[in-house]
């Protein structure tokens, strides 16, 4: 059959999809990312030291990290309840701001090297793609904390409009709810972080040696 004689198409052509084309700010939030791995790899190695009964810094503890732990170990440092939540809630909303930014400067390519390095299979992308997908406004509080969230949502550019808000009540919740367990555990946050200064040298010792596995085994991934 020749040219001539083919039929017309039938419908609308297909559009391809377009790809992805990085900013030039892209960079700039895996710089960023790295600043804060760095900083809560220090608060991992050198917690025992920050929570010291006698000389603690809990603020300087949640500067470099708000993890939950780190959040409870502040508290029971005796951390004014202002610098609590002016620090800590500013320092999870970094992290979580510059995870959003990188999924969406690298998009799929993000969730790449999360699932790499974090050890997020495809079973849990499918599960949150999909809850995303039915209740993003429950997932983004509940999972405030969390890094591979905050790219996920990077990735489906979520509005800054209801990013923001749904971030702010969830990262308003976990201190809420670190603040009522520290509080609730008082005798017994008190009693381990006793101990923690007792021992401290042998804290420190472990705590330096499991930063130093656990990046070792990070780097064996690449």
């Amino acid at each position: 059959m020749s040219d001539a004689t083919l039929p017309d198409p039938i419908g609308d052509p297909v559009a391809l999809p377009t790809p992805h084309v990085r900013p030039r700010w892209a960079p700039l939030t895996l710089a960023a990312f790295v600043g804060l791995v760095i900083c809560t790899n220090i608060a991992n190695a050198t917690w025992p030291k920050l929570t010291d009964v006698d000389s603690p810094n809990p603020e300087l503890l949640l500067l470099l990290s708000s993890r939950n732990r780190y959040l409870a170990f502040a508290l029971g440092s005796d951390v004014s309840i202002p610098a609590y939540i002016a620090i800590g809630f500013l320092r999870i909303m970094a992290a979580f701001l510059v995870c959003h930014l990188i999924g969406r400067a690298y998009s799929n390519d993000a969730i790449g090297w999360f699932k790499k390095y974090l050890g997020f299979n495809e079973e849990a992308e499918r599960t949150f793609d999909a809850g995303f997908q039915k209740a993003e406004w429950a997932l983004i509080p509940i999972f405030a904390g969390s890094n591979i969230v905050g790219v996920l949502t990077g990735v489906r550019r979520t509005p800054w409009t209801k990013l923001l808000p749904l971030l702010t009540i969830g990262i308003a919740g976990r201190m809420a709810m670190m603040w009522w367990l520290s509080r609730f555990f008082e005798d017994e946050l008190d009693s381990f972080l006793g101990f923690t200064t007792r021992y401290q040298w042998w804290f420190l010792i472990g705590s330096v040696g499991l930063v130093v596995l656990v990046n070792l085994k990070n780097m064996r991934r690449r």
